[in-house]
Order: structure tokens, then sequence, then C-alpha cells
């Protein structure tokens, strides 16, 4: 698995757990990441992108509100969800990542983490992320 793959897949671990509301990123990266099994240049990334997402997750929700037709965001399922954000993220706001690989690499990730219908229902979301003009 690459680094950058790992590092999605710890900001996606650290996002759901914030979302949960169950802990602070700063335990996060005081408990979690020392504990995780990945390099450290993956871990460092994982923190960036979570922080960035993070803090921008009053806009990011925005677009995604705007784009999931019928669905609210406390309706979809929480991997799903955090997902499309850190993806949202990177479409919307790195842009050292070309958009067709941070949605790619979504979906690749939602395939191992979620259901069967929710790499349809990622893809379709961040198509029309990509296609808008937020």
């Amino acid at each position: 698995m690459g680094l950058r793959r790992r590092s999605r897949e710890l900001a996606l671990q650290m996002l759901f757990q914030m979302d949960m509301g169950t802990v602070k990123l700063k335990d996060l990266e005081e408990n979690f990441l020392p504990q995780a099994s990945a390099p450290e240049a993956a871990k460092i990334m994982a923190l960036k992108i979570t922080r960035e997402t993070w803090d921008r997750l009053a806009d990011i929700d925005g677009q995604l509100r705007g784009l999931a037709e019928n669905w609210d965001l406390s309706r979809m399922a929480a991997v799903d969800r955090n997902i499309l954000r850190l993806a949202t993220y990177e479409i919307r706001f790195d842009s050292e990542i070309p958009k067709s690989v941070a949605i790619n690499e979504a979906i690749e990730i939602v395939k191992r983490y979620s259901t069967d219908e929710s790499s349809k229902f990622v893809n379709g979301i961040l198509d029309k992320l990509q296609k808008s003009k937020v």
C-alpha cells in the first residue's frame, strides 16, 4: 500500500473518531498516531489532512449538502460521510492532488471500509462535486 493511501486511511480513522465525538484531534495526535502501524511520513501526512479537513468542515459539509440530493449528512453512514469529507478537501483545497486521483482513492477506500453500495453513492457525489462550480 502506498504512503498516500495509508495516510488517507489514517485520516479517515481520525475524522471518524472526531465525528463520533469520542476524541479531539490533540488526543489522536498524542495517543492514536504513535500506536498506528504506518511509516512516520504517512502519520505526518494523515495529521495534516485531518487537521485541514476538520478546519474546513463547515464549508465542506455545506458543499456536500448541496450535492447529496435527498440525503442529510446525519443520515449517511459515518464512514461514507468522512470519506466524502476527506475527498472533498482534496478536490477543493489540495492543488497537489489531481481531482481524478482523489475520487479514485475515495472509491477504493470506501470499498474497503464500507458497504457494497457505498462506492456508487460516493462516486456519484464526488462526480457531481468535480463537475460543479461550487
